[in-house]
């Protein structure tokens, strides 16, 4: 693609309503006039050099074809060597004035040459079905009506572009947004592992960035194996797990969350293979999980694994005392043949280690981790802030402890109160 960097407007900076005239212009560009007959044996050798630009096509043209060129690559003959050998002469090469507009330039083309040069551009945003949501810094609020605008003529599909104006507050984790653009339309449609969600955005939680992680995940699992989600939302594990032939618990404690995710089970047709519950994750563990996992065990057969995932980074890490004594009026389950509960909690660090992440869960566990496998990287959240997965399994000695450790119990609800409180929605 062309850079149009040197053609952007100057008028256009600080505009915050979107006047589409203004990158509207002239550009000297060269242009190569051939036979449409020896069309097939030019273009292999102006391929890398001619002009891509949106909305704009490089060659027209019947029976003399016109073939724009690169004017950041092409200045002169003497760029285009090779032509000869086709027969092409020097005088097929001209430049000629042509008209660019709005149409031809890209969103962050048109952010570059509105927002101030100074400061930072909007570098990313986030995509959910028809809907583009981005978390607007304060120095981007004055122009967040043209973004909308932009996004709606740029994305294609996009219907709707919404901004988060505050923090995950809420203990259903939903946020408050604001519309920018296009219609106030938020249940959507996504596709993601094979599997279709629908979802209302401004209900649930749902964050597209995190879908190879889920897919991480649910790769690891086989048919007939047992899966946990004690934080499952519309279901992004626990849906493709159920496909997958596992046998799944979910839980989650946004009532909406419950509803889509029974919906979403009967629309990708598992809601056979899933048990759903609608409860604070601590009394999910001390009552389902727990008799689910004695269930398991119950079957005696050590070849089939259990996997719980608790993904609430910004507080999942604190309910990680509940499985402390778990098990302690169960003793004579000790002599039982069986599988350990392989465990996936996520978490935030804001700066320090990857070990760091270890250090908190056994701190909160209440146990050093004999069956460590690992911590990993997830995602970058924010500058200095990173997403990892703390993955052990659950020894005796802490499922048996005779006494938990005295911890303040930690429920959902209290999440807006936590240190580590999801700051946007790019924070799951």
């Amino acid at each position: 693609m062309m850079d149009l960097k040197e053609y952007l407007p100057p008028e256009a900076r600080g505009m915050t309503v979107l006047d589409r005239s203004v990158f509207q212009k002239s550009i000297r560009v060269p242009k190569l006039k051939v036979e449409a007959i020896k069309l097939l044996e030019v273009l292999p050798i102006v391929k890398e050099k001619m002009l891509k630009l949106g909305h704009l096509k490089a060659v027209s043209g019947e029976n003399v074809k016109t073939v724009l060129l690169n004017p950041g690559i092409v200045k002169s003959w003497e760029d285009v060597k090779g032509l000869e050998q086709v027969k092409i002469t020097e005088d097929s090469l001209i430049f000629e004035e042509i008209e660019i507009n709005y149409e031809n330039f890209k969103y962050d083309e048109i952010f570059r040459a509105v927002f101030p040069e100074d400061q930072e551009n909007l570098t990313s945003f986030s995509r959910i079905g028809h809907i583009v949501h981005v978390n607007l810094k304060e120095h981007l609020l004055p122009f967040r009506r043209l973004i909308g605008e932009v996004f709606l003529d740029k994305v294609p599909g996009c219907r709707t572009v919404v901004n988060k104006i505050h923090t995950i507050e809420s203990k259903f984790r939903n946020f408050e947004m604001e519309l920018l653009a296009g219609r106030e339309r938020y249940q959507v449609e996504v596709k993601e592992n094979g599997c279709i969600f629908e979802l209302d955005f401004n209900r649930v939680y749902w964050n597209p960035r995190l879908a190879s992680e889920h897919e991480r995940i649910v790769k690891s699992l086989t048919s007939g194996h047992h899966f946990c989600d004690v934080f499952a939302g519309v279901g992004p594990f626990s849906i493709p797990a159920a496909k997958k032939e596992c046998r799944v618990l979910a839980n989650d404690l946004n009532p909406d969350s419950i509803n889509w995710l029974k919906h979403n089970a009967k629309r990708n047709k598992v809601e056979d293979s899933i048990e759903i519950c609608n409860k604070d994750g601590r009394e999910f563990i001390l009552s389902d999980l727990k008799t689910h996992l004695v269930e398991f065990w119950h079957h005696r057969d050590p070849k089939k694994s259990l996997t719980i995932v608790m993904n609430l980074p910004a507080l999942a890490i604190e309910f990680l005392d509940v499985f402390s004594g778990l098990l302690s009026d169960q003793p004579e389950l000790q002599a039982m043949d069986r599988s350990l509960p392989l465990v996936h909690v996520y978490t935030f660090l804001k700066g320090g280690a990857p070990e760091d992440a270890r250090t908190s869960a056994e701190s909160h566990l209440g146990h050093k981790i004999t069956d460590f496998q690992g911590v990993s990287f997830v995602r970058n959240v924010a500058p200095n802030k990173n997403m990892f997965r703390v993955t052990f399994r659950l020894t005796d000695d802490i499922l048996f402890a005779r006494k938990a450790p005295k911890r303040p119990a930690v429920t959902d609800d209290q999440a807006p109160q936590q240190k580590l409180l999801c700051t946007s929605q790019d924070d799951e």
